[in-house]
């Protein structure tokens, strides 16, 4: 490790401001881009989350430095024992709930908010890091995290537009289109693994719907399949998930 920031791994006012500064900055930075994307955790939670984790942190090492120092004799007293690490396994466990908030399944059946999800978690692991003035742990940490949240996304979407495997949504009139559905995609040469069918509710405006889940034969684009059974008349919405 760098010898030049041990000052700044010390329990002292600047090391404390530091730190939560960096907390705050580097939280935020990684929420704000879910926060463009008008996810459910955005700039403020993600920085929240980063803080709050920072100080769980000093809180374990300030504890940790009054038990050995200013509260030595009471401790030998009293038999206090303090863990620094149990505060930030209370942290990787807590933010546990926050992670279930932002995971949803649509009414499509397409699970979202798991980015979100992980970020958060990322996000406290990188603040209890903070939180100890493990400051190149830090640096790599968060620029791993916003290259995963800003470079990655177009390249995961290029792989699954030539995957082979596809779930397609398609909401329709009424289940005796079924039929002609699965004809017509059965037509663009692919193989239908799974149907989940939604017959829809009863007196409301909503329609039965179903999710395809397929693979194609040989390489051809996503969308093909997709305008091929939008043309039928029945179909009123279609979308891959």
């Amino acid at each position: 490790m760098l010898s030049i920031l041990d000052p700044l791994r010390e329990m002292n006012t600047l090391s404390v401001l530091l730190r939560m500064v960096l907390a705050m900055l580097f939280g935020g930075l990684i929420g704000l881009e879910r926060g463009r994307k008008r996810r459910p955790a955005g700039f403020r939670t993600y920085m929240l989350v980063s803080l709050g984790a920072a100080l769980t942190m000093l809180l374990s090492q300030y504890e940790y430095f009054m038990v050995t120092h200013a509260w030595v004799e009471m401790a030998a007293e009293t038999g206090i024992r303090t863990d620094v690490s149990r505060f930030g396994a209370q942290v990787i466990n807590g933010i546990g709930f926050l992670g279930a908030g932002t995971i949803l399944v649509t009414g499509r059946q397409e699970v979202k908010g798991l980015t979100t999800a992980a970020g958060l978690w990322a996000s406290a692991c990188m603040g209890l890091a903070i939180g100890a003035g493990f400051y190149e742990c830090v640096l790599l940490g968060f620029a791993l995290i916003f290259l995963s949240m800003r470079l990655l996304p177009p390249i995961e979407t290029m792989v699954v537009e030539n995957a082979r495997n596809m779930n397609i949504y398609v909401e329709f009139q009424s289940l005796d289109d079924v039929g002609q559905i699965i004809n017509r995609i059965k037509s663009q040469d692919v193989q239908i693994y799974e149907v989940d069918i939604d017959r829809g509710r009863e007196g409301q405006a909503l329609h039965p719907s179903a999710v395809f889940t397929i693979r194609l034969h040989h390489k051809q684009a996503h969308t093909q399949v997709l305008t091929a059974i939008s043309e039928l008349e029945s179909v009123y919405t279609i979308d891959e998930i």
